[in-house]
Protein backbone atom coordinates (compact mmCIF):
# COMPACT_ATOMS: atom_id res chain seq x y z
CA UNK A 1 0.00 0.00 0.00
CA UNK A 2 1.50 3.15 -1.18
CA UNK A 3 1.94 6.18 0.91
CA UNK A 4 -0.50 8.63 -1.03
CA UNK A 5 -3.13 5.32 -0.37
CA UNK A 6 -2.79 5.43 2.68
CA UNK A 7 -3.08 9.22 3.09
CA UNK A 8 -6.90 9.08 1.04
CA UNK A 9 -8.33 6.00 3.01
CA UNK A 10 -7.04 7.86 6.37
CA UNK A 11 -8.79 11.09 5.09
CA UNK A 12 -12.20 9.33 4.17
CA UNK A 13 -11.63 7.95 7.45
CA UNK A 14 -11.81 11.22 9.57
CA UNK A 15 -14.64 12.83 7.11
CA UNK A 16 -17.07 9.67 7.40
CA UNK A 17 -15.95 7.72 10.21
CA UNK A 18 -15.84 10.12 13.05
CA UNK A 19 -19.91 10.95 12.47
CA UNK A 20 -20.42 7.90 13.34
CA UNK A 21 -22.92 7.52 11.24
CA UNK A 22 -21.39 6.21 8.55
CA UNK A 23 -19.66 3.24 10.45
CA UNK A 24 -21.45 2.60 13.67
CA UNK A 25 -20.29 -0.25 16.18
CA UNK A 26 -22.71 -3.38 15.82
CA UNK A 27 -24.12 -5.10 19.13
CA UNK A 28 -22.61 -8.15 19.77
CA UNK A 29 -25.27 -8.97 21.54
CA UNK A 30 -28.50 -7.52 23.08
CA UNK A 31 -29.60 -7.16 26.40
CA UNK A 32 -33.33 -10.26 26.53
CA UNK A 33 -36.96 -8.01 27.44
CA UNK A 34 -38.80 -9.32 30.44
CA UNK A 35 -37.28 -10.46 34.08
CA UNK A 36 -34.22 -12.03 33.78
CA UNK A 37 -31.27 -12.94 35.44
CA UNK A 38 -27.69 -10.44 34.37
CA UNK A 39 -24.76 -12.67 34.10
CA UNK A 40 -21.16 -10.63 34.41
CA UNK A 41 -18.00 -12.54 33.39
CA UNK A 42 -14.96 -11.71 35.06
CA UNK A 43 -12.10 -13.36 33.08
CA UNK A 44 -8.06 -13.14 32.70
CA UNK A 45 -6.14 -11.24 35.52
CA UNK A 46 -7.75 -8.31 37.35
CA UNK A 47 -6.16 -4.93 36.13
CA UNK A 48 -8.62 -2.70 35.41
CA UNK A 49 -12.22 -2.76 37.08
CA UNK A 50 -14.26 0.31 34.90
CA UNK A 51 -16.01 -2.20 32.57
CA UNK A 52 -17.03 -4.69 35.40
CA UNK A 53 -18.29 -1.72 37.53
CA UNK A 54 -20.57 -0.52 34.73
CA UNK A 55 -22.33 -3.48 34.06
CA UNK A 56 -22.79 -4.14 37.73
CA UNK A 57 -24.40 -0.48 37.94
CA UNK A 58 -26.33 -1.04 34.65
CA UNK A 59 -27.70 -4.51 35.98
CA UNK A 60 -28.03 -3.41 39.57
CA UNK A 61 -30.45 -0.43 38.23
CA UNK A 62 -31.80 -2.32 35.76
CA UNK A 63 -35.44 -3.56 36.47
CA UNK A 64 -36.09 -6.07 34.05
CA UNK A 65 -32.76 -7.86 35.90
CA UNK A 66 -34.27 -9.57 39.32
CA UNK A 67 -31.29 -11.17 40.03
CA UNK A 68 -27.13 -10.93 39.25
CA UNK A 69 -24.59 -13.62 38.64
CA UNK A 70 -21.11 -13.13 38.62
CA UNK A 71 -19.30 -16.08 36.68
CA UNK A 72 -15.48 -15.46 37.58
CA UNK A 73 -12.36 -17.49 35.96
CA UNK A 74 -9.62 -15.63 37.63
CA UNK A 75 -6.29 -16.44 39.18
CA UNK A 76 -6.76 -13.25 40.50
CA UNK A 77 -4.52 -9.45 39.84
CA UNK A 78 -4.42 -5.97 41.37
CA UNK A 79 -5.37 -4.78 44.72
CA UNK A 80 -7.45 -1.53 43.80
CA UNK A 81 -10.00 -2.98 41.30
CA UNK A 82 -10.23 -6.08 42.84
CA UNK A 83 -11.55 -4.16 46.02
CA UNK A 84 -13.40 -2.00 44.05
CA UNK A 85 -15.25 -4.81 42.39
CA UNK A 86 -15.66 -6.83 45.96
CA UNK A 87 -17.19 -3.38 47.49
CA UNK A 88 -19.57 -2.51 44.66
CA UNK A 89 -20.81 -6.68 44.97
CA UNK A 90 -21.68 -6.20 48.18
CA UNK A 91 -23.42 -2.74 48.02
CA UNK A 92 -25.51 -3.88 44.89
CA UNK A 93 -26.26 -7.41 47.17
CA UNK A 94 -28.19 -4.94 49.79
CA UNK A 95 -31.26 -4.94 47.02
CA UNK A 96 -30.49 -7.39 44.76
CA UNK A 97 -29.53 -11.18 45.24
CA UNK A 98 -26.31 -11.37 43.90
CA UNK A 99 -24.84 -14.99 43.29
CA UNK A 100 -21.31 -16.48 42.42
CA UNK A 101 -20.37 -19.26 40.00
CA UNK A 102 -16.44 -20.10 40.34
CA UNK A 103 -15.35 -21.75 36.59
CA UNK A 104 -12.04 -23.08 36.47
CA UNK A 105 -10.50 -20.88 39.49
CA UNK A 106 -11.13 -17.89 41.35
CA UNK A 107 -7.84 -17.65 43.11
CA UNK A 108 -6.90 -14.53 45.50
CA UNK A 109 -8.32 -11.78 44.33
CA UNK A 110 -10.72 -14.05 42.04
CA UNK A 111 -12.19 -14.98 45.20
CA UNK A 112 -11.98 -12.24 47.20
CA UNK A 113 -14.32 -10.86 44.60
CA UNK A 114 -16.18 -14.12 44.58
CA UNK A 115 -16.57 -13.93 48.42
CA UNK A 116 -19.10 -10.82 48.23
CA UNK A 117 -21.54 -12.75 46.54
CA UNK A 118 -24.90 -14.04 48.61
CA UNK A 119 -24.28 -17.55 47.65
CA UNK A 120 -20.82 -19.03 45.63
CA UNK A 121 -20.65 -22.00 43.46
CA UNK A 122 -18.25 -23.87 42.23
CA UNK A 123 -16.90 -27.15 40.38
CA UNK A 124 -15.58 -30.17 42.58
CA UNK A 125 -12.52 -29.38 41.34
CA UNK A 126 -12.19 -25.52 40.64
CA UNK A 127 -9.55 -23.74 42.46
CA UNK A 128 -9.81 -21.51 44.64
CA UNK A 129 -8.57 -19.82 47.91
CA UNK A 130 -5.11 -18.56 47.74
CA UNK A 131 -5.91 -15.55 50.13
CA UNK A 132 -2.73 -14.03 50.27
CA UNK A 133 -0.61 -11.14 48.59
CA UNK A 134 2.41 -10.71 47.01
CA UNK A 135 4.84 -8.01 46.24
CA UNK A 136 7.73 -8.75 44.12
CA UNK A 137 10.95 -6.32 42.75
CA UNK A 138 13.77 -7.37 40.54
CA UNK A 139 17.50 -6.83 41.47
CA UNK A 140 19.72 -6.09 38.27
CA UNK A 141 22.32 -4.08 40.24
CA UNK A 142 25.04 -6.44 39.38
CA UNK A 143 24.03 -6.85 35.97
CA UNK A 144 24.44 -2.94 35.72
CA UNK A 145 27.84 -3.00 37.23
CA UNK A 146 28.50 -5.80 35.35
CA UNK A 147 28.20 -3.83 32.17
CA UNK A 148 29.43 -0.96 33.57
CA UNK A 149 26.66 1.24 33.45
CA UNK A 150 26.19 4.21 35.98
CA UNK A 151 23.05 5.15 37.08
CA UNK A 152 22.38 8.17 38.92
CA UNK A 153 19.08 8.62 40.81
CA UNK A 154 17.54 12.19 42.18
CA UNK A 155 15.02 11.55 44.76
CA UNK A 156 13.09 14.23 47.03
CA UNK A 157 12.88 11.84 50.18
CA UNK A 158 14.99 8.85 51.23
CA UNK A 159 12.62 6.04 50.41
CA UNK A 160 11.56 7.43 47.04
CA UNK A 161 13.29 5.07 45.17
CA UNK A 162 12.65 1.95 47.55
CA UNK A 163 12.31 -1.08 45.20
CA UNK A 164 14.07 0.16 42.45
CA UNK A 165 15.92 -3.02 40.27
CA UNK A 166 19.27 -0.90 40.63
CA UNK A 167 20.09 -1.31 44.04
CA UNK A 168 19.04 -3.86 46.94
CA UNK A 169 16.41 -3.23 49.21
CA UNK A 170 17.63 -1.72 52.80
CA UNK A 171 16.51 -3.73 55.86
CA UNK A 172 14.52 -0.78 57.02
CA UNK A 173 13.29 -1.03 53.47
CA UNK A 174 12.41 -4.24 53.07
CA UNK A 175 10.67 -3.88 56.73
CA UNK A 176 8.34 -1.51 55.58
CA UNK A 177 7.23 -3.00 52.35
CA UNK A 178 6.45 -6.19 54.21
CA UNK A 179 4.53 -4.15 56.21
CA UNK A 180 2.25 -2.62 53.74
CA UNK A 181 1.55 -6.18 52.85
CA UNK A 182 0.88 -7.46 55.93
CA UNK A 183 -1.44 -4.38 55.90
CA UNK A 184 -3.32 -5.33 52.96
CA UNK A 185 -3.24 -9.09 53.80
CA UNK A 186 -5.09 -8.06 56.67
CA UNK A 187 -7.77 -6.24 54.47
CA UNK A 188 -8.51 -9.44 52.86
CA UNK A 189 -8.97 -11.56 55.68
CA UNK A 190 -11.22 -9.29 57.04
CA UNK A 191 -13.51 -8.83 54.02
CA UNK A 192 -13.31 -12.06 53.60
CA UNK A 193 -14.76 -12.89 56.72
CA UNK A 194 -17.23 -10.14 56.87
CA UNK A 195 -18.50 -11.28 53.13
CA UNK A 196 -19.02 -14.96 54.41
CA UNK A 197 -19.81 -14.36 58.08
CA UNK A 198 -17.16 -16.91 59.16
CA UNK A 199 -14.57 -15.33 61.75
CA UNK A 200 -11.42 -13.81 61.56
CA UNK A 201 -9.26 -16.21 63.30
CA UNK A 202 -11.02 -19.03 61.32
CA UNK A 203 -10.30 -17.50 57.87
CA UNK A 204 -6.21 -16.77 58.88
CA UNK A 205 -5.72 -20.14 59.96
CA UNK A 206 -6.10 -20.75 55.91
CA UNK A 207 -4.91 -17.57 54.37
CA UNK A 208 -1.60 -18.69 53.75
CA UNK A 209 -1.29 -18.57 50.45
CA UNK A 210 -2.85 -22.21 49.78
CA UNK A 211 -4.78 -23.44 47.02
CA UNK A 212 -7.69 -25.92 47.41
CA UNK A 213 -10.47 -27.33 45.41
CA UNK A 214 -14.37 -26.55 45.47
CA UNK A 215 -14.53 -29.43 47.26
CA UNK A 216 -12.26 -28.46 49.74
CA UNK A 217 -13.23 -24.90 50.33
CA UNK A 218 -16.61 -26.22 50.84
CA UNK A 219 -15.30 -27.87 53.90
CA UNK A 220 -13.77 -24.92 55.12
CA UNK A 221 -16.48 -22.42 54.51
CA UNK A 222 -15.67 -20.53 51.53
CA UNK A 223 -18.33 -21.96 49.18
CA UNK A 224 -21.64 -22.84 49.80
CA UNK A 225 -22.75 -25.58 46.88
CA UNK A 226 -21.18 -27.46 44.71
CA UNK A 227 -22.32 -26.96 41.29
CA UNK A 228 -21.61 -25.91 37.50
CA UNK A 229 -23.19 -22.29 36.44
CA UNK A 230 -26.03 -23.88 35.36
CA UNK A 231 -26.79 -24.99 38.45
CA UNK A 232 -25.84 -21.42 40.27
CA UNK A 233 -28.34 -19.94 36.87
CA UNK A 234 -31.22 -22.28 38.61
CA UNK A 235 -31.43 -22.34 42.44
CA UNK A 236 -30.98 -18.17 41.61
CA UNK A 237 -33.89 -18.09 39.22
CA UNK A 238 -35.69 -20.51 41.96
CA UNK A 239 -34.75 -17.93 44.66
CA UNK A 240 -36.14 -15.19 43.22
CA UNK A 241 -39.46 -16.76 43.07
CA UNK A 242 -39.44 -16.90 39.05
CA UNK A 243 -41.75 -19.45 37.19
CA UNK A 244 -40.33 -21.41 34.45
CA UNK A 245 -36.87 -21.59 32.60
CA UNK A 246 -34.27 -19.17 33.82
CA UNK A 247 -33.47 -16.14 31.42
CA UNK A 248 -30.62 -14.60 31.20
CA UNK A 249 -28.94 -11.60 29.89
CA UNK A 250 -25.53 -10.55 29.24
CA UNK A 251 -24.01 -6.54 29.59
CA UNK A 252 -24.03 -5.41 25.99
CA UNK A 253 -20.95 -5.90 23.70
CA UNK A 254 -19.91 -3.53 21.07
CA UNK A 255 -17.66 -4.83 17.74
CA UNK A 256 -14.99 -1.92 17.47
CA UNK A 257 -16.18 0.69 14.74
CA UNK A 258 -14.85 0.76 10.86
CA UNK A 259 -12.81 3.91 11.71
CA UNK A 260 -11.23 2.67 14.73
CA UNK A 261 -10.50 -0.77 12.62
CA UNK A 262 -9.06 1.53 9.72
CA UNK A 263 -6.55 3.50 11.72
CA UNK A 264 -5.40 0.02 13.30
CA UNK A 265 -4.56 -1.97 9.84
CA UNK A 266 -3.26 1.85 8.87
CA UNK A 267 -1.06 2.14 12.20
CA UNK A 268 0.12 -1.58 11.38
CA UNK A 269 0.98 -0.86 7.68
CA UNK A 270 3.13 2.14 8.66
CA UNK A 271 5.09 0.39 11.11
CA UNK A 272 5.78 -2.37 9.10
CA UNK A 273 6.97 -0.15 5.84
CA UNK A 274 9.16 1.98 8.72
CA UNK A 275 10.33 -1.33 10.71
CA UNK A 276 8.96 -0.49 13.68
CA UNK A 277 8.36 -2.66 16.33
CA UNK A 278 6.15 -1.88 19.52
CA UNK A 279 7.86 -1.92 22.52
CA UNK A 280 5.94 -1.26 25.78
CA UNK A 281 6.95 1.50 28.17
CA UNK A 282 7.00 1.63 31.73
CA UNK A 283 6.35 4.83 33.73
CA UNK A 284 6.99 4.43 37.61
CA UNK A 285 5.21 7.22 39.08
CA UNK A 286 4.48 6.17 42.73
CA UNK A 287 6.72 2.62 43.04
CA UNK A 288 8.73 0.58 40.46
CA UNK A 289 7.01 -2.54 41.34
CA UNK A 290 3.01 -3.56 41.48
CA UNK A 291 0.86 -5.08 44.23
CA UNK A 292 -0.68 -8.28 43.06
CA UNK A 293 -3.49 -10.44 45.07
CA UNK A 294 -2.06 -13.63 43.81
Amino acid sequence: MSFRKIFLLLLLAVVFGTTGCFFPSIDKEKIISGPAIGIIEIKGIIEDSKNILKNLKKFSSDTNIKGILVRVDSPGGTVGPTQEIYSEIRKISKKKKVYVSIGNVAASGGYYIASAGDRIFANPGSITGSIGVIMQTVNVEQLVKFMKIDVETIKSGKYKDMGTPFKELTPEEREMLLGVTKDIHNQFIEDVARARKIGVEKVREIADGRIMTGLAAKEYGLVDEIGSIEDATEMLWKDLDMSGDPKTAYPRRQSPSFFKELMDSLSEDVEQRLGIQKRGLSFWFLSPFGTDIR
